[in-house]
């Protein structure tokens, strides 16, 4: 949102999180940069925002709708706060054209604290479902090769931050 305001103009946005911490995290950020007048980050269920319908010229999501259980009513809050012309852009983490086993996704949703992965073509659906006309949906192909990283970084982290003892303490 940060980026949005400064470097797209947007006039301003309104955030919305269901976790306290990263609230008060986002709105010391937007302080220290001088953008609270224009940020304003909401404790709420994105699934439930309690957000005015039809204001939002846009819904922006950026690889956070993979820790929201229900994509179906998600998909549907964000049609909701659109105006009659807005738009709906995001990217997520998505499984690819070759499927997970269950073992695989398991031991991803585990690693990564998903709730679950939509592919493309449900993310299209639900979309239509709502009234979207979908412009642009499509899977980047770097997912295999991010989860990769993601898992050397989580394991390198638990290496620095196991004590002589054995003991993790302080991950985040």
């Amino acid at each position: 949102m940060r980026e949005l305001v400064r470097f797209r103009n947007v006039a301003s946005m309104v955030g919305v999180d269901a976790t306290a911490r990263n609230v008060k995290r986002g709105q010391h950020l937007c302080r220290g940069e001088g953008l609270d007048d224009r940020i304003r980050l909401v404790l709420a269920d994105a699934c439930n925002s309690g957000l005015p319908t039809g204001r939002a010229d846009f819904v922006w999501g950026e690889d956070a709708w993979c820790y929201v259980p229900d994509k179906a009513k998600l998909i549907g809050e964000t049609a909701r706060l659109l105006r009659q012309s807005g738009m709906i852009a995001f990217t997520d983490w998505v499984e690819g054209p070759v499927e997970l086993t269950d073992t695989e996704a398991q031991r991803f949703l585990r690693t990564m604290s998903f709730a679950n992965v939509q592919d493309v073509e449900g993310y299209v659906r639900l979309l239509s479902q709502n009234g979207s006309e979908v412009r642009v949906a499509e899977d980047t192909g770097r997912f295999p090769s991010y989860f990769v990283l993601s898992l050397e970084m989580i394991e390198m982290q638990l290496t620095y931050d196991v004590p002589r003892d054995g003991r993790v303490s302080n991950v985040a």
